[in-house]
């Protein structure tokens, strides 16, 4: 694949295997059309209205037209030229000109009444060259656009930089332009649809494989980089192993987008530690190696002022405990010293070395009528103290396993619990197993962190951060510490080279300054009464129908560049999704890094040894007992 960044408007280009002499304007497209060279459909009907910005055409009878393909027509202008009006089909109606009633079709069918079936296409215009905005003229001939025109219709002949994004209706490659995703010229990404069915999480992969294979991002890929939270099972811990499943259609289907069917190259993988077990261990179970522990340490908590995450629940902005959670930050970065080597803290002459210690620490001195003013603050009242510690103490379970002072950290490498998204390509954070309140903590936390980092670093390098269930952590009412986070990533990340991919259900649950600064929106499958909320409101309404019964693997894209969202199919993945769909079970990896632990050793199997019964038809059957979902 050849990288044309440099090239000029205008000069020859090679593009994911596809040849194309540039010329000016659209004189290869009005050519082909003046030399029948197109696949002719029809005409320009005369009995709808037509306009610069949709037409119809009137099929031929050997003709057709499906949703989503792309027509040309053209037009001659006394003192400007021919112009090239393209659009995209985005509706399709067939009826019996000469019926006048519904029991007509019957005599019609019988050959007694004379009738003729007509089919004709609205047609959506998605360009218009040069920008000569006149209606197509009843009767001009309307073709269906292919390969260079086709491309110019959509925009792809004007994007320096493009990334496959899937295969089109029409079976063709759909591009999405990569300056609306590197912050170039926009950023961030909003993909919606029903859970199970429109495979968010497996697009958002594809597209991440999509943008660090193509070769679009260049020399950046180097610098480039992935953060993906997996909230669904261990399924996103196998992305460095390839899928069992991949046959030679799919491997094809990748090979025509000019797209490698391979896993991830470079990945680590988090994960938190056992409860109770000091050893710090993953709590994994699908994969045994490879998996690195990550937690936080009572002395970083304290000096890096972590407590606000703590209340990540979104509250009322009124609630007046939030006074009581900022001082108390204050004074524990004061007041902690480290204790020893393994994370514990001591204040004011108490050595604590567990989370539920440090909250029973702070729940005495912010109640205690000698030290509350100190701790919680002059003039609060002791309801607003109540409100406090309530949340703190709940808050002691969920927490408990990932706030350490009780795991050493004295060794080679002394942050091997810190997730770390430099030393790889894609970084997986696994929260499955943690309680919505601590997924909460680390999505905040981590973001946070990668948030400083990316301000101390400079701009240079891409972080795209994937976030799933965003509905959860930035919810379109209320306010919480991890919500500013991703407000502060959708409004000024771009700068940053920060680019949120969040994923959700309902994006009419999210709030609204995240999803508007989201240049490209992907819509799967959606319920009907979402599909009518104003958020969806870029679809038309004919494709909002349809995403209330798109198949998985089906996405809706829209982008700024094109009037229309594109529909495209991804391929199934290259890569593992679950512990069956890996070659050997029993795999080692050699990803992990500098400073990361392999991880808990295998667990030997309680009932290994038994002996199997000699009729036994499955000797070597591995199945991880996950239920079979559809592909994607």
């Amino acid at each position: 694949m050849t990288d044309n960044d440099s090239e000029p408007p205008g000069a020859a280009s090679t593009a994911f295997g596809r040849v194309s002499a540039a010329v000016p304007g659209w004189q290869s497209s009005a050519g082909l059309l003046a030399s029948g060279a197109e696949d002719e459909v029809g005409k320009v009907a005369g009995t709808e209205d037509s306009t610069p910005l949709k037409f119809h055409v009137a099929l031929s009878p050997d003709a057709y037209l499906q949703l989503d393909d792309v027509v040309s027509t053209r037009r001659e202008i006394p003192g400007r030229g021919m112009i090239v009006t393209s659009g995209v089909v985005t509706e399709v109606v067939a009826r019996h000109e000469g019926a006048a009633f519904g029991s007509d079709v019957f005599l019609i069918a019988d050959g007694i009444l004379p009738a003729t079936v007509q089919e004709i296409a609205e047609v959506t215009t998605t360009r218009v060259d040069p920008e000569c905005y006149v209606p197509p003229r009843p009767g001009e001939v309307a073709v269906r656009a292919a390969g260079m025109a086709r491309d110019a219709a959509l925009y792809f002949d004007r994007m320096d930089a493009r990334i496959p994004a899937g295969i089109g209706r029409d079976g063709e490659p759909i591009y999405l332009n990569l300056e609306f995703l590197d912050g170039t010229r926009g950023a961030h990404v909003s993909i919606s649809g029903i859970s199970g069915v429109a495979t968010k999480t497996s697009f958002a992969l594809f597209l991440m494989h999509s943008l660090f294979t193509s070769g679009a991002l260049g020399a950046r890929a180097v610098n480039a980089k992935a953060l993906i939270f997996s909230v669904k099972g261990e399924d996103l811990l196998f992305v460095d192993q390839p899928n069992t499943r991949l046959d030679e259609s799919l491997r094809a289907q990748y090979a025509q987008l000019r797209l490698p069917a391979s896993p991830f190259a470079s990945a680590g993988f988090y994960a938190p530690p056992l409860p109770s077990d000091t050893t710090g261990r993953p709590h994994v179970t699908g994969r045994t190696s490879g998996v690195t522990a990550f937690w936080w340490t009572l002395a970083e908590f304290c000096q890096r002022e972590l407590l606000p995450y703590v209340f990540a629940d979104v509250e009322d902005e009124k609630n007046q405990y939030t006074i009581v959670v900022h001082q108390v930050t204050s004074r524990l970065r004061r007041e902690s010293q480290p204790a020893g080597n393994d994370g514990a803290v001591t204040i004011d002459g108490t050595i604590l070395r567990t989370w539920p210690d440090l909250v029973d620490f702070i729940c005495d001195k912010v109640t205690d009528d000698l030290t509350r003013a100190d701790w919680a603050g002059p003039a609060i009242g002791l309801g607003t103290v109540n409100a406090f510690v309530r949340r703190l103490r709940s808050s002691q379970r969920p927490l408990g396993p990932l706030l350490r002072g009780d795991l050493s950290t004295v060794t080679d490498h002394p942050v091997s619990h810190s997730i770390d998204t430099s030393q790889q390509q894609v970084t997986v954070v696994d929260l499955h197993n943690l309680p919505e309140r601590a997924q909460r903590f680390v999505v905040g936390v981590v973001l946070a962190a990668e948030t400083a980092r990316k301000e101390q670093a400079g701009p240079g390098g891409l972080l795209f951060t994937m976030v799933d269930e965003l509905n959860k952590y930035a919810p379109r009412e209320g306010s919480s510490p991890i919500k500013d986070v991703l407000l502060d990533i959708a409004e000024r990340g771009r700068s940053l080279g920060i680019i949120l991919i969040g994923a959700q259900q309902t994006a009419s649950e999210v709030e609204r300054r995240i999803v508007s600064n989201s240049s490209i929106k992907i819509v799967g499958r959606l319920d009907a009464a979402e599909a009518g909320r104003p958020e969806y409101g870029f679809l038309p309404p004919s494709q909002r129908q349809r995403a209330t019964l798109a198949r998985p693997g089906t996405m809706f894209i829209s982008q700024p560049e094109i009037p229309v969202p594109l529909a495209v199919e991804f391929p199934f993945p290259a890569w593992a999704t679950r512990l069956s769909e890996v070659a050997d079970p029993t795999f080692t990896t050699s990803t992990s890094t500098a400073g990361q632990t392999t991880g808990g050793a295998a667990r030997p199997d309680p009932f290994n040894r038994l002996p199997r019964p000699e009729n036994d038809p499955w000797p070597y059957d591995t199945d991880d007992g996950a239920i079979d979902e559809p592909p994607f």
